[in-house]
């Protein structure tokens, strides 16, 4: 397992009336992680294409780019020339084909590439696209709304994704995301996680940086 560990807050659960002062309180973290909805892929509504130009003006900090959306490639450039450095889709949003073109158009648009996969999908559908990854993201809830509890059976997702990874693209990161706390931060990380997004566990928090720290060191 990688040694360094990233924490990546999710600003899903952020207060929207002061993002600003919540962009702020987790400067310490090593990216923000931005959750985009649509309503149709995933059954809740969040934010798009202005928020993610806010955010990318007020703050110098990566911007991981989650896409919970139907056929993402649509959407591709719009979120690169908003801000975003690492954009990630979902393997269920498309079909292969549609899957395969989001990718390219990341590479056309020179962000970073990641694919998703939510808790009913096999780690070996990454096999076909793990060689030019950045990065892959394992959902350990099912996505579309904030505050959900740790899917403990995804470790075992983790574990064969970091395998992949492992033996095909050893730079690629492998990030999860859902329910991450200071309980749950050492068990993905055991199982070979090296980036962790976090909502409540930070947002939560009084202090945002000593949250911060201590998932790091969990």
């Amino acid at each position: 397992m990688p040694a360094v560990i990233q924490i990546a807050p999710s600003i899903l659960s952020a207060d929207f009336a002061r993002l600003g002062e919540d962009l702020d309180a987790i400067e310490s973290a090593d990216m923000v992680h931005f959750d985009v909805m649509d309503g149709a892929f995933v059954p809740n509504i969040s934010f798009g294409l202005p928020i993610c130009q806010a955010v990318d003006r007020y703050t110098d900090m990566f911007l991981d780019v989650h896409l919970m959306i139907e056929k993402p490639v649509r959407y591709i450039e719009d979120f690169v020339r908003a801000g975003a450095d690492l954009i990630s889709v979902h393997l269920e949003a498309d079909g292969p084909r549609g899957i395969a073109a989001a990718l390219a158009e990341m590479d056309r648009c020179g962000v970073k590439k990641a694919v998703a996969l939510r808790p009913i999908t096999s780690p070996n559908a990454i096999l076909p696209y793990i060689k030019e990854l950045d990065m892959v993201l394992v959902m350990t809830v099912e996505p579309g709304f904030g505050g959900q509890s740790f899917m403990t059976h995804q470790l075992d997702t983790i574990r064969q994704c970091r395998a992949i990874i492992d033996q095909h693209n050893p730079r690629c990161l492998l990030e999860v995301d859902g329910g991450v706390n200071l309980e749950t931060a050492p068990l993905v990380k055991a199982a070979g996680a090296n980036v962790l997004v976090a909502g409540s566990a930070v947002y939560g928090a009084g202090n945002r940086a000593a949250a911060i720290q201590a998932l790091r060191e969990a």
